[in-house]
This record gives structure tokens, C-alpha cells and sequence, in this order.
């Protein structure tokens, strides 16, 4: 495929061992040129020396990060074709004592962040009449459970902007997706419990503490869907030409839409025996 003729993609979040890895592999093996992005490039080496790659530090909590990422792809490929919001970062906590620092930080960095990322390139694809954005988000957020309330917060404000934007850049030409992962094995298991190891002892829920460490990684068992598996088939449904609204896979991605539509006190029961809570 020419150069010229390749989708220009930029992914936030690309650091080894994660989603935002697999689906800027996935890209570029479906012919696309990407600008993979994290907080470290060291986190990205494997990507380096590909020609299909532009490798750039973005820290989405920074204004002049997005800034510059944006204007690298630009400079780099001429312009950008898909966008896609991975980075976040998983918290485990029960809502009454994470701290509010903690919390604010999530949703600087899984919502406000996306948003910057979006305001800075919406300008250009409204221009061209034409491009894609892809939002994370995250089936936790259909059925939200204990001890992960911020996390789940976030991912549903994330899914809600989706959706707003979908209809309010329709008549731009710009498609709006929400890709909603389910039990995807990563690395996340692995930095959630980093990071819970660095949250304060618990002054009300002692007594459910293994119960809310174990939710760090409750979505890394044998069943998880490999990284790989759900980007193929990810990466295949955006860059179709009319690409669905929303693409969900992966281990528990069915029970969770069937958690959704539960009446209320039986969805709590369910969880509250899962999470035992």
C-alpha cells in the first residue's frame, strides 16, 4: 500500500504489554501508519527502528504534550486519519476512602486527557471532512461493582462523551467509536496492583481488604481474551469504511451487556457475591 493511501493512525497508551500496544501492532500489519505514544519511549522499544512507526513521549495529563504530539503526526505523515483514546490508568479502592488526589488524577488522565487529545485534532479532521475517533472505554463501566468505583466513573463519562460526540460529529464526517474491552489479558493486573500497593491502609474496610486487593487483577485469569485476538478484531471493525458505533470483545464483554439489563437487585446480588462484598 502506498504511503500516501495508508490511514494515519495516533494511540495514546502504547506501552509493552498492553492493549494500546497490541492495536498499534495490529495497525501497522493492516497497512496503516501509526504514531504509537506513552509516557516513556523506553516503554515502546520494541516498536523502534520500524519505518511504519513514529514513536513519541505523550503524557495526556499535559497540555503541551498533546500539543506536540499532535503536531509530530502532522509533521510526520501530513495528517491523521484515527485517533485512539487508550490511555488511562486502573484504580482499586472503595470510594469512601480513596483519596481525593487519586481520584482526581483518574479522570485527569481518562477523561480530561481524551478530551484534550479530541479538541486538538477535531479542528483538522473537520477540515478534511473525514476521520475517525476511537474512545476506550470499558465494560466495567455496564455494570459497576465495589472497589473500583473510580475507575468504572470514568470509563462511563467516557462512553457518555462517545456517544455525544458520535451525534455532534456526524455532519463533519467524522465517525465516533466506542471500543469497550472486556477481560483482555495485559499488564494491567500487573500496574493496578502496583498502585494499589501505594494507596493508604483502609480505616472502615479492613475487614474486606483481600477481597479488594484481589479486584486489581480480576480481569487476568486463564479465560482472558489475549491482547492480540482483540486487537485483530478490533482494528478490522475501525477501519471499515462505515465502522460500528460501538465494538465490544473479550472474556466477560457478554455477561457484563447481560448484567446491564438485569433489574438492579439482582445485578447487586451477583456482584456482591463476585466482589464479595
Amino acid at each position: 500500500m502506498a504511503e500516501r493511501e495508508s490511514p494515519v493512525v495516533l494511540i495514546t497508551g502504547c506501552s509493552e504489554g498492553g492493549i494500546g500496544y497490541a492495536l498499534a501492532r495490529e495497525f501497522a500489519s493492516s497497512g496503516c501508519l501509526v504514531t504509537a505514544t506513552a509516557r516513556s519511549l523506553a516503554s515502546m522499544k520494541s516498536l523502534q527502528g520500524d519505518q511504519r512507526f513514529l514513536l513519541l513521549e505523550l503524557d495526556v495529563l499535559s497540555d503541551d504534550c498533546i500539543r506536540k504530539a499532535a503536531e509530530g503526526a502532522m509533521e510526520r505523515f501530513g495528517r491523521i486519519d484515527i485517533v485512539v483514546n487508550n490511555a488511562g490508568i486502573h484504580n482499586v479502592a472503595p470510594l469512601a476512602e480513596v483519596p481525593m488526589s487519586t481520584f482526581e488524577l483518574i479522570m485527569s488522565t481518562n477523561v480530561y486527557g481524551p478530551l484534550k487529545l479530541i479538541k486538538a485534532i477535531v479542528p483538522h479532521m473537520i477540515s478534511r471532512k473525514k476521520g475517525k475517533i476511537v474512545n476506550v472505554g470499558s465494560v466495567s463501566a455496564l455494570a459497576p461493582g465495589p472497589w473500583a468505583g473510580a475507575y468504572t466513573a470514568s470509563k462511563a463519562a467516557i462512553h457518555a462523551l462517545t456517544d455525544t460526540l458520535r451525534l455532534e460529529l456526524k455532519p463533519f464526517g467524522i465517525h465516533v467509536i466506542n471500543v469497550v474491552p472486556g477481560a483482555i489479558k495485559s499488564n494491567l493486573g500487573n500496574s493496578s496492583l502496583a498502585y494499589y500497593d501505594r494507596m493508604p491502609g483502609w480505616k472502615f474496610y479492613k475487614p474486606f481488604e483481600k477481597a479488594i486487593k484481589a479486584r486489581a487483577d480480576f480481569s487476568q485469569t486463564n479465560r482472558s481474551t489475549p491482547a492480540e485476538d482483540f486487537a485483530k478484531k478490533t482494528v478490522a471493525d475501525i477501519l471499515k469504511e462505515n465502522p460500528p458505533a460501538w465494538i465490544s470483545y473479550g472474556y466477560l464483554s457478554t455477561i457484563s451487556a447481560i448484567l446491564y439489563h438485569l433489574p438492579l437487585f439482582i445485578r447487586d446480588y451477583l456482584l456482591r457475591l463476585a466482589m464479595k462484598c
